[in-house]
């Protein structure tokens, strides 16, 4: 049995300022054929994982490009056909294979495609009409028609923060083995939930709802279950959350199934809602607690659903009350850090903070602040996987201390403070730049968390973004989306 593998994939947030060309991508990481010759990381991970199991089973392995980048804009055209015909020519040069596993993300948008996803696979298929084609999928895809039809299993992730990656990748290989041997014939139908909203893993009702959709798989010819949460802030005709089901030969219950999952999730709407939450009366909130540290969670601001990580909005409004005891981070400003790295350790000099991207950042903040530490190849821990944070350092202000980086990233884990020298139980505020996966790392040191919904790039108001292909037909934009 002969196992091709490859990953493409990036997040396209439709209204980021940020374009997605090489240098996203190289930023990073782009390995040609050889990315499991590397320690594992996030992005690589579940070609490892693939690798591991097919040489276990005694196959041979063509590993083809792993090109990932963060969330942005549209896709520069030129790049994705390049890195997508590189795909193709590597599967073209070292077929027949048997099985075809692709890590992908399922929201890639570039200039003249609206479905990357469907594009590779659909042009994968031409190539090995034959073969096991499995794509392991981010939940906040689109999940299309030509992702559909053209693949034989799609298995996206379950737990949002992401942190189950290995798992999934486990899951996808283990399908494909036994539809290759013969064992299963898988069969994908899909549910339109009509509905848009950020739905975390880590609490009820969503915890409750991923433990029973888990445990049904294996059972009664069921062989996935999945939820596409789809991705908000993606202009794209399929915007949305779907119920997926993939059943061992029988269409009939694969469309039960998946009707009947992704109807009890919308049941659900209401209670996975969360409250929207400005600024001031986040503060205010933060504020009257006794205890810390208490977590705030500038929301829109999330490189991970490509805003630039830059915004000044929640800073200002903490240095205008005079407060203090706070830490806060990731913001994304090279410019900054490279002057604070040659002012060195020590040095108090005046710098323009942040507010450089576009409206969404704000006004660039001039403070005065402390070089208290610089650190080269950072990196801080998602679930089990290392996540780059490149040049860091760490600034002092008027009661406030700030960590500025150089690779756009969010924050993920305690550790992007801590390596630097912060010891986090010593502050009564954190305040990080994460929609939703900083709840793996940071929850369990908060005394309190507080999501916000800031100004930015990825607001949370899903009744009024302003979508130009997407209809309106899904809740909370509309009360009755079915109708």
């Amino acid at each position: 049995m002969k196992v091709f593998i490859a990953g493409l994939s990036t997040e396209t947030n439709s209204f980021s300022p940020l374009p997605t060309g090489m240098l996203s991508f190289e930023e990073a990481a782009i390995h040609h054929g050889n990315a499991t010759s590397d320690p594992i990381q996030y992005w690589t991970s579940p070609l490892h994982v693939w690798r591991r199991l097919a040489e276990a089973e005694g196959w041979s392995v063509v590993e083809s490009l792993s090109a990932h980048a963060q969330p942005a804009g549209p896709t520069v055209k030129k790049v994705y056909e390049g890195f997508r015909d590189e795909i193709l020519h590597d599967l073209e040069q070292h077929g027949p294979v048997e099985i075809v596993l692709l890590a992908l993300h399922g929201a890639m948008i570039a200039d003249g495609y609206d479905d990357c996803e469907g594009d590779l696979i659909e042009k994968c298929r031409a190539i090995c009409p034959d073969a096991i084609i499995g794509g392991l999928l981010d939940p906040h895809c689109h999940l299309t028609d030509i992702m559909m039809t053209k693949a034989d299993l799609l298995v996206p992730f379950k737990e949002y923060p992401h942190v189950d990656i290995p798992e999934r990748a486990d899951d996808l290989f283990r399908l494909a083995r036994e539809t290759a041997l013969g064992h299963v014939k898988p069969v994908m139908r899909d549910y339109d939930c009509k509905m848009i909203l950020a739905m975390p893993t880590p609490h009820a009702p969503m915890r409750g709802f991923v433990d029973e959709m888990s445990a049904r798989e294996g059972k009664e010819g069921i062989l996935s279950l999945s939820i596409a949460h789809g991705f908000p802030w993606g202009d794209h005709p399929r915007t949305g959350t779907r119920a997926l089901a993939i059943c061992d030969g029988d269409a009939v219950q694969a469309t039960a199934v998946a009707t009947d999952l992704g109807q009890r999730l919308y049941a659900l709407r209401h209670e996975i809602l969360s409250e929207n939450i400005d600024i001031e009366t986040a503060l205010d909130r933060a504020e009257a607690e006794q205890n810390g540290p208490v977590v705030l969670a500038d929301m829109s601001d999330n490189a991970g659903g490509g805003a630039p990580s830059d915004s000044t909005f929640m800073l200002k409004a903490m240095l205008d009350r005079n407060m203090t005891s706070v830490a806060t981070g990731i913001f994304w400003d090279p410019i900054a850090v490279r002057i604070c790295r040659e002012a060195g350790e020590g040095a108090t000099l005046p710098l323009r903070l942040g507010g450089k991207c576009g409206p969404m950042s704000g006004d660039p903040l001039d403070l005065v602040v402390t070089v208290k530490r610089c650190l080269s190849g950072a990196s801080q821990m998602f679930g089990t996987l290392p996540v780059p944070m490149g040049e860091t350092v760490w600034l002092q202000c008027e009661g406030i201390d700030i960590i500025v980086n150089d690779i756009r990233t969010q924050t993920f884990h305690p550790q992007a403070f801590e390596q630097l020298g912060i010891s986090l139980a010593d502050y009564k505020y954190i305040c990080v730049k994460s929609s939703n996966h900083y709840q793996a790392g940071f929850n369990p040191i908060a005394s309190k968390v507080i999501p916000v919904a800031t100004p930015g790039a990825i607001t949370p108001d899903f009744a009024n973004i302003p979508y130009t292909k997407r209809k309106p037909n899904y809740w909370p934009k509309s009360e009755d989306p079915f109708a």
